[in-house]
């Protein structure tokens, strides 16, 4: 036995041992100028705020956001990860029957999504490569809408977690430019009924590890349980710095 794990411990000594370097990753902090457009319903027959508000109109009333993604490769195994939060107050209508003007409303939507996904590099060329994920996206969504008018208030406080399918490429374009593009989709009633992202990036290398990014993110959820509702779009355009180690 003795020697059999002399042997074992001889072979293991001799073959290559894993390395950092074998490993590939980056970490991307961006800025996302969303705009966003949607309806809240905190409750059952409560009041339905309806926004649709413009970067510029986001600017003016985002109280606090951050955003951060990261991503890693081994051989062909790839993981991503994106953490995404942001808070904003703002002004809309809540709907009444025609031929009634919408009564005016104020909300205040606060969201945080954490997606972590894992795959396989299914495509690797000289100018492109292609990877295939599956994984999930939480969410977190506060949002609150008051009228002038008394026990119109209300607030909806929801935690879920969708199942999604995703796909990245990267397309080299010349020494220095590349396109990266990246879609999933998921929910299928798991948690939210449906939700989606697409993103497409330009990017220059600056430096061996430093490239700057500019481009377009979507993100759509659409979510709905015992009356209460959170259907929002959020797209707007990115410009990022990406570390890799």
């Amino acid at each position: 036995m003795f020697a059999r794990l002399a042997a074992l411990l001889t072979i293991l000594s001799l073959a290559p041992p894993a390395h950092a370097q074998d490993w590939n990753a980056q970490i991307t902090p961006y800025a996302w100028g969303t705009g966003i457009g949607g309806t809240i319903t905190p409750r059952a027959g409560g009041p339905s705020l309806r926004f649709d508000k413009g970067l510029s109109d986001v600017l003016e009333d985002l109280d606090t956001a951050f955003f951060l993604t990261g991503y890693a490769r081994y051989q062909r195994l790839v993981v991503m990860g994106d953490l995404s939060h942001s808070a904003s107050s703002r002004r809309g209508t809540v709907p009444l029957p025609p031929p009634a003007p919408g009564l005016p409303a104020r909300g205040r939507i606060e969201q945080s999504s954490l997606t972590l996904t894992a795959g396989y590099r299914a495509l690797t060329t000289p100018d492109a490569t292609v990877d295939f994920m599956a994984g999930l996206r939480h969410w977190q969504v506060e949002g609150r809408a008051t009228t002038p008018v008394p026990g119109l208030a209300a607030g909806i406080d929801v935690s879920f977690t969708d199942p999604i399918l995703a796909a990245r490429t990267n397309l080299r374009l010349t020494d220095r430019w590349s396109f990266i593009g990246y879609v999933d989709v998921g929910g299928f009633g798991a948690g939210s009924d449906m939700t989606s992202q697409l993103v497409g990036t330009l990017n220059w290398q600056a430096s061996d590890r430093l490239w700057l990014s500019a481009g377009y993110r979507h993100l759509y959820v659409d979510y709905s349980k015992n009356g209460r509702k959170f259907d929002a779009t959020f797209s707007g355009p990115l410009a990022g710095l990406t570390l890799r180690f």
